[in-house]
């Protein structure tokens, strides 16, 4: 490759390629063991010539090796004009020193553009918004992007040579080494989100993308890590699901409201009746005690939907259905709604309970919305294995209705937050709220709609992942 300086200075590649002549003379010279192979020598003066001066520099060096080795090396030893031998060798001469300078020309070209389009990743890497490192096998970091600096906190200089470690929460101390392990096992790392912390000991929610980096013998040498700061996100996320919340609660409260309406009513006419009738108190009290627990159901059942929990635990999938109907119950009587539930021979399933009861609760309210007077709703909740590779155990709930359905222009979007077919009655979160439960347990929701008159309805399905013993049937 040819050197900056002698790109910028013609004159002086000439006088590159005028030395290497001169000194393949100079060693021809004066070294005896090289006079039998003079053209082995000029030759290696061409090559170095259009290694590091260029190919204008090699011809110019392969006419000056030429004119020296016929009036220089062949001249003195001739006792007759110039043989066929002399010639044939200059004739050899001449066309693999254009020809290696050619191929040598070539080589550099492709050099300079490898060269170039290093420097022009490099820029890319340097100047990306998003962190971008490199660690060995062993963990310790090799490389350091600006935007790695901004997100963290650390200069190169301070970060460079260390276990990347120093980023990870101490509750996550394992999660590089078996990124590495699974990455030195020829394993696809799936992207995904975790905590890190900067230098100013602040918890950052990043989304990480790792990839191998390999040597030129193909064998992965570290990896390369980048990290997209999503804490406002993140933050932002996190408002929406509890406006959500907080909205479900209201749209609840009339519900709630009237269900306990009537047993309060009667609570009252019980205690009217046990003042006045002496003779029958008991009886009436041990009614009264009975409506009371039934307002009480009703409240945790409402309080257990809008609790947030902080930990998975063991829930029962069915048991959770029933709640979400029997709270819907009284828009079910009004429309006469015809519900069919299945609950097979189902696990039970790690989970938040109050989230997985956010969701069926959304599907099942926008199923009874979207159904006509006497229409037909059924849930079904089954054992599921995935037909993927990984073949995950869990538990399938499908949500079948046959009311209006979803246009195909609104299927696209029904996941997305704010978007709501219900104008001035949505809020556009539930589904979207409902997504992102779903994939925050490792599962996955899939939906299937038609809005043919006469022929419509939606099928909700949601897949929820870690099966655990087996405790109910129906």
């Amino acid at each position: 490759m040819r050197s900056s300086s002698l790109q910028e200075h013609p004159v002086a590649s000439y006088g590159e390629a005028l030395l290497f002549t001169l000194a393949a003379l100079a060693t021809w010279w004066l070294l005896p063991p090289f006079q039998t192979t003079p053209l082995v020598l000029f030759l290696s003066a061409v090559l170095l010539t259009v290694r590091y001066c260029g190919f204008g520099p090699a011809v110019f060096a392969t006419l000056l090796s030429l004119v020296i080795i016929d009036y220089v090396v062949f001249s003195p030893h001739r006792a007759h004009p110039e043989t066929r031998t002399e010639l044939v060798q200059e004739s050899v001469f001449l066309l693999v020193a254009l020809l290696a300078s050619s191929l040598a020309q070539r080589q550099s070209r492709a050099d300079l553009r490898a060269q170039r389009v290093q420097r022009q990743l490099a820029d890319i890497v340097e100047s990306s918004q998003d962190a971008i490192l490199s660690e060995d096998v062993n963990g310790i970091i090799t490389s350091w992007n600006g935007g790695a600096e901004r997100l963290y906190g650390y200069r190169p200089d301070e970060v460079i040579g260390k276990y990347v470690s120093i980023l990870v929460l101490p509750e996550h101390a394992d999660e590089t080494r078996l990124r590495m392990i699974e990455l030195l096992k020829e394993e696809r790392v799936q992207h995904y989100r975790t905590q890190h912390i900067d230098k100013d000991g602040k918890r950052l929610t990043v989304f990480l993308s790792i990839s191998p980096v390999r040597d030129d013998h193909g064998k992965i040498a570290g990896a390369s890590t980048i990290a997209q700061d999503i804490t406002a996100q993140v933050r932002a996320e996190e408002a929406l699901r509890k406006n959500e919340k907080l909205a479900t609660a209201g749209r609840l409260a009339a519900t709630i409201a009237h269900e306990i309406s009537n047993p309060l009513e009667a609570i009252g006419n019980l205690i009217y009746l046990a003042q006045r009738d002496k003779c029958k108190a008991d009886e009436y009290i041990a009614m009264a005690e009975r409506e009371v627990r039934r307002v009480n159901s009703i409240a945790q059942q409402t309080l257990g939907l809008v609790r947030d929990s902080t930990s998975p635990l063991p829930i029962d999938v069915g048991s959770i259905i029933d709640e979400v109907l029997n709270l819907h119950s009284r828009k079910l009587r009004i429309k006469e709604v015809e519900v069919r539930t299945r609950y097979d021979y189902v696990p039970q399933i790690n989970g938040i309970a109050g989230e997985v009861r956010q969701v069926f609760s959304n599907l099942i309210g926008n199923a009874i919305e979207a159904l006509p007077q006497r229409g037909s709703l059924r849930v079904r909740v089954q054992s599921w294995q995935e037909a993927t590779s990984t073949q995950r155990l869990g538990v399938r709930v499908t949500i079948a209705d046959n009311g209006s359905g979803i246009t195909a222009e609104s299927m696209t979007h029904i996941f997305e937050p704010f978007f709501t077919t219900k104008k001035d009655t949505g809020t556009g979160l539930g589904l979207w709220l409902s997504y992102s439960i779903v994939q925050k347990h490792g599962g996955w929701i899939h939906v299937r709609s038609r809005a043919e008159h006469g022929r419509s309805g939606t099928v909700f399905s949601v897949f929820l992942p870690g099966a655990m013993e087996p405790r109910r049937a129906a």
